[in-house]
Formats: C-alpha cells, structure tokens, sequence
C-alpha cells in the first residue's frame, strides 16, 4: 500500500512541475511583453541584441511544452508573441526615426551654417 501512495505522489509531483515549467514560460513571455512594452524605445543596439535573443530562448522553453498547452494557453501565447513583435518592431522603428531626427537635426545645423557663411551679407565689407 505506501508503494501505490509513493508512486501515487511521485506522478502528482512530476505533473505539478511540469505544470509549473509549462506556466513559467508563459509568464517569462508576459514579463518580456512587458519589459518591450515599457522600454523598448529607448534600447541600444546591444539591447536589442539581448531582447531579441531573450525572445529565442523564451519561446524555445514554450516548444519544449507545445503539446501541453491548452487551447486557451495557445491563444494567450500567441497575443503575448503578436505583442512582443509589435513593441519590437515599433520599439526598433522609433529608435532608428529618433535617431534619423538627432543626425537630421545636425544636417540641418551643418546646412544653416554653411548658408550663413555664405550669404552676401557675410562678405560685405571684405574684400575678396
């Protein structure tokens, strides 16, 4: 009889810690979802390095436990992913635009002062 209880909880175990890795992946791509959401903007180029490899070995873990997964799970995997590629992409599209603006800006200055020092009202007065 403690044999049957002894493979009894050993089952019960090994079920509850395969629930739990199974839902730790989900919520590793909830808190990553997250992460991007918040801060993705503002990342380097090493960030987005990092966040893009964090994003492989997040879903890595979900494969592991793709037949697992119940159908609701599924779909809420596949919302936090489509949200992970959305701040990612416009995370990565704001970044470069804001950059592209800050060396715009610079152009911008560059041209203005090359106009001023070359303006007629520049050379009154000099003689060339």
């Amino acid at each position: 009889m403690r044999i049957k209880h002894f493979i009894i909880c050993g089952v019960m175990l090994l079920t509850l810690t395969a629930c739990s890795t199974k839902q730790s992946a989900i919520n590793q791509l909830e808190d990553f979802s997250y992460e991007l959401r918040d801060h993705s903007r503002n990342y380097t180029i090493d960030e987005w390095e990092h966040a893009g490899k964090k994003f492989v070995k997040i879903r890595e873990k979900i494969n592991k436990h793709e037949f697992d997964y119940t159908a609701q799970e599924k779909a809420k995997i596949g919302r936090l992913e489509a949200n992970c590629v959305k701040y990612m992409a416009k995370g990565a599209k704001d970044g470069v635009f804001d950059t592209l603006n800050n060396i715009g800006s610079e152009i911008k200055g560059i041209i203005q002062g090359i106009m001023d020092a070359l303006s007629p009202d520049t050379f009154e007065g000099e003689e060339i």
